[in-house]
């Protein structure tokens, strides 16, 4: 095809058998002529699960890379699968040959009952294979010596056991390569005891090979890891009809076992060659064959590199992909349409849309109540992106912060198109913009390179921590195996990450290191750079609104708002949940001014703390105050006018009690405690409040009672006007909460003709004595 045909492109869906190249007589083309290859991208349909796995291993062969079966995600209704991830073969850490690769797709299945390509990441953080490598490593039986094909010991290869309940699970020999099927059309041999394989991906193929002529499947069964070091020991591979976790499945006890030697060799020694079924029709090796290529270009290099190559009527075309956006254009459309009535009602009203090549990609918007709100609360913010733990129709996330209730508050919105630094940054720069250039304290957010990546160029001053969620989720995947062979690594892991001083934390982590020869493994290396984002000594010190460590804040929109919400119910659910959350708000404001907690002591200090604090943060403070009463304090140092104290609670029989350490400034009455708790959450600890009770302080300085937690929370930005930020930031913020206000005055105004004219003539007035002033 010429240059000028491309001129004539189309945009079309695209099934796996563009891989099939073939004239409309049905002859195969010649490899050579082709020197194109047919890559993912979003919104390609394919029949079944089975069929996504086979494109994407043809794609990851002619590329230079391997796939594994990842994740698999099933219906609450029914539990069948509805989602699948395929993955490089080198994600995750959890042996030598992994670095971590995050490249990957993801089909979900659509109503029809096909399977749609709804997300992928193309990028590799590593070095391609070249096509030699991928080729299949020769089979050595003992009985017939034969010279080896490749030197040393075995590699250990990524194939991981996967218990998918799911016939989309199998292992197809559509899915091994060009190379590793010529000669292989007619039999290749039974499988027998004693077999000798390289590796253990040998012994997986051809398995496999021998199934597909047979006429069964198979699937990964069980691994079996040494005690030792956690390495693999032992593989099974198991016929795809074994078990009875889908009604596909009928017990069937075919399988074959492989052992690893001591040389590094694997050796078949168990083999069950009877089914219980009946053999479908054996495949035809000859027929899969994939477009040739020789040779492959960093993406964007070529000037091809926005048109795929695709079996249409019979032939082959060139076709221009459709961008690459989790986002489709009916999501435009309806946003853009709610984006402008809103601004109509609500002057303040903020969005904005990236645009690449002409086309939208991912969409940010926040009302002048999100704005307003991070005026107050945008100190320690959420960043939840909760819709990629599973298969989801919509990739929303949400800023969220904490108010003076510890409810969650909402502080901007956003559709992620693709999952790439470049699409996390925009949101980020374009979620500061609108909150006029307000950085938060701290921020939690996932894990991933690209989130961490934009977070450091766009909030360099800010503390990311990492989601409880996903860290516990890494540490099953690549500390799952430990933990269940060897339960004294485990407790001395989690003995190490709940150190209280950084030199207590690199002793343990070295010693740990040592001790289950871990030092060179990417993932603890990893781990142990980004450890101020995870381990809470190097959380603690910092505001995080009391989100505990260990913990997350409650979803916004709940179980209204879901990643499987639809586009035509997004709208009337987005609105019913953000009024929901600001009318429980009201109510708390409502009861902060009107109700008054129980007091239980006659200190002046606890009716100090009911004055100024809302009913549910000096409930927290009360809870503080009252186990004060429980502990000791002793005077251990003076230097000059800094005070230190031991502080621990009063020994009940032989319970151990923990000491903390405070120390106070007689001068200034600075106040500081080892625990942290103020650091971190904004209320002062049980250790600090027994200190200020010995030292006889009967009323607390007002920078230990945060403006934020405080019933007049909502009205601290004036308050707040010298702490920083340009004129012009403050006149915004002004503009807002005076809108605010006008707002809930304007509503309380018009609910009748009396008090539309009482709120007229208040209005008037208020106007005149503005005038007068200078």
């Amino acid at each position: 095809m010429n240059r000028e045909e491309l001129g004539n492109v189309m945009t079309v869906r695209t099934k796996p058998a563009a891989l099939v190249v073939a004239r409309s007589n049905g002859h195969r083309e010649d490899d050579g002529n082709w020197q194109s290859k047919m890559e993912p991208h979003v919104g390609l349909e394919f029949d079944t699960a089975e069929e996504a796995q086979e494109f994407y291993s043809n794609y990851a062969t002619q590329v230079g890379f391997k796939i594994r079966i990842g994740q698999l995600y099933r219906s609450r209704v029914d539990g069948s699968v509805i989602s699948r991830r395929f993955v490089c073969s080198k994600e995750g850490y959890q042996t030598n040959t992994r670095t971590g690769c995050q490249a990957f797709i993801r089909v979900q299945k659509v109503d029809s009952g096909k399977w749609v390509l709804a997300n992928i990441k193309k990028e590799h953080n590593h070095d391609f294979e070249a096509s030699a490598e991928l080729c299949t490593p020769h089979i050595q039986r003992k009985s017939i010596p034969t010279p080896r094909t490749s030197a040393g010991g075995a590699s250990r290869t990524g194939i991981r056991s996967h218990e998918d309940d799911d016939p989309s699970s199998v292992a197809d020999m559509k899915r091994l390569k060009k190379e590793e099927l010529d000669g292989m059309i007619g039999p290749i041999g039974e499988p027998y005891k004693g077999l000798e394989f390289n590796t253990a991906n040998e012994a997986y193929k051809f398995y496999n090979t021998y199934a597909a002529n047979e006429g069964f499947r198979i699937r990964i069964g069980q691994l079996f890891r040494s005690k030792h070091d956690g390495s693999i020991t032992s593989r099974r591979f198991v016929c795809s009809k074994e078990g009875h976790q889908h009604p596909s499945r009928v017990g069937c006890g075919a399988y074959m076992r492989i052992q690893r030697q001591e040389s590094g060799r694997w050796v078949v020694d168990r083999l069950q060659k009877e089914h219980n079924h009946e053999y479908e029709t054996p495949a035809d090796p000859s027929r899969t064959v994939t477009v040739a290529s020789k040779g492959y270009r960093e993406e964007g290099s070529s000037v091809l590199e926005n048109l795929d190559l695709v079996e249409t009527n019979g032939g082959l075309s060139l076709v221009r992909r459709v961008i690459e956006s989790n986002i489709t254009n009916d999501w435009y459309d309806l946003l853009l349409e709610y984006f402008q009535s809103r601004q109509a009602e609500d002057t303040g009203f903020f969005y904005g849309v990236e645009m690449r090549e002409g086309k939208g990609t991912n969409i940010f918007w926040a009302d002048s109540r999100c704005r307003f709100s991070c005026t107050q609360f945008g100190d320690a913010i959420v960043f939840d992106t909760t819709y990629r733990r599973g298969s989801y129709l919509m990739p929303f996330a949400s800023f969220v912060g904490v108010n003076h209730h510890r409810q969650p508050v909402l502080l901007g919105c956003a559709l992620v198109a693709d999952e790439s630094e470049e699409s996390f940054t925009w949101i980020f720069q374009t979620w500061l913009r609108a909150m006029s250039g307000h950085h938060p304290v701290s921020i939690i957010a996932d894990m991933d390179r690209p989130i961490q990546h934009s977070i450091a160029r766009v909030f360099p001053g800010t503390h990311h921590r990492f989601s409880s969620w996903q860290v516990l989720a890494k540490e099953q995947e690549n500390l799952g195996a430990l933990f269940s062979m060897d339960a004294k690594f485990k407790c001395e892991y989690e003995a190490c990450t709940r150190s209280q001083v950084a030199s207590e934390f690199d002793s343990s982590w070295n010693k740990l290191m040592d001790k289950y020869n871990l030092r060179e493994n990417p993932w603890f290396k990893e781990m142990y750079r980004t450890r101020k984002s995870w381990v809470s000594l190097y959380l603690k010190g910092t505001f995080f609104a009391g989100i505990p460590i260990d913990g997350t804040l409650k979803s916004y929109f709940g179980t209204l708002l879901t990643p499987r919400t639809p586009l035509s119910e997004f709208v009337v659910r987005y609105e019913k949940g953000l009024e929901q959350r600001r009318d429980e708000e009201r109510k708390e404001d409502f009861n902060s001014f009107n109700l008054q907690a129980v007091l239980h002591t006659k200190d002046p200090i606890e009716e100090q703390c009911r004055r100024l604090y809302t009913i549910t943060m000096f409930k927290v403070f009360q809870k503080e105050f009252l186990e004060s009463f429980s502990y000791a304090g002793m005077k251990i140092n003076v230097e000059g006018a800094i005070s230190r104290y031991l502080v621990q609670r009063c020994p009940n029989g032989d319970e151990r009690t923990e000491t903390n350490t405070v120390a106070f400034n007689a001068s200034n009455l600075n106040i500081s405690c080892n625990c942290k708790m103020f650091e971190f959450e904004g209320v002062l600890c049980r250790h600090a409040l027994k200190v200020f009770n010995l030292m006889n302080i009967r009323e607390l300085p007002s920078r230990y009672i945060l403006h934020r937690w405080g019933k007049t929370a909502k009205y601290g930005i004036l308050r707040d006007a010298d702490s920083g930020g340009g004129a012009q930031d403050f006149k915004a913020l002004m503009v807002w909460s005076l809108r605010e206000e006008a707002r809930n005055y304007i509503e309380a105004g018009a609910t009748s003709v009396e008090r539309y004219k009482l709120a007229f003539e208040i209005m008037q007035e208020g106007r005149r004595n503005l005038c007068w002033q200078n």
